[in-house]
């Protein structure tokens, strides 16, 4: 995350990295204010935008009954991922381990499968057996031979307010 939510990844209703000229495009051709554009990027971009709902797994349901918009949906996901997974192996000169948390990250092993079976170029092997089982503990999900580790760690974001609300306290 940049200065605001709205670097990085697509999200349900934001609509992560994009091209900033965008904002003068639909300025000019929307006639759209700044304080449109930035409800629209925070709130009806991201899964929302692409497909009409920003809930994952309705998004995951609609593409297994074959909804034209949400493959390409996940399929834009998948890729935003990748392309993080390559800019920070580009950045920090090599790859030890990627990780999925939260929601998405610890719930969908489809989203963990295909988003990185193509980036076994790079060493990453993923055990299907492992990434399909369901687990509220941390997990690896790649092979034990593989030379990077795919790993589920799941979040207990309550726990941390907690934590930060008591040391400021």
């Amino acid at each position: 995350m940049g200065l605001t939510p709205l670097e990085g990844l697509v999200m349900g209703t934001r609509s992560g990295d994009l091209d900033p000229a965008i904002l003068f495009h639909l300025h000019r051709q929307a006639g759209l204010g700044f304080d449109e554009l930035e409800r629209m990027l925070n709130r009806e971009s991201g899964l929302k935008g692409l497909t009409g709902t920003g809930d994952m797994r309705d998004v995951a349901a609609a593409a297994a009954t074959g909804d034209a918009a949400a493959e390409p949906a996940l399929e834009v996901v998948r890729h935003r991922l990748r392309k993080y997974v390559g800019a920070y192996l580009a950045v920090l000169g090599g790859l030890d381990a990627v990780v999925f948390t939260a929601g998405i990250g610890e719930n969908d092993a489809g989203l963990r499968l295909r988003t990185m079976q193509p980036l076994a170029h790079l060493g990453i092997r993923m055990d299907e057996a492992a990434n399909a089982e369901r687990s509220k503990e941390a997990r690896r999900v790649s092979t034990a031979d593989s030379p990077v580790a795919v790993l589920v760690v799941p979040t207990n974001e309550e726990l941390e307010i907690a934590r930060q609300t008591a040391a400021v306290l």
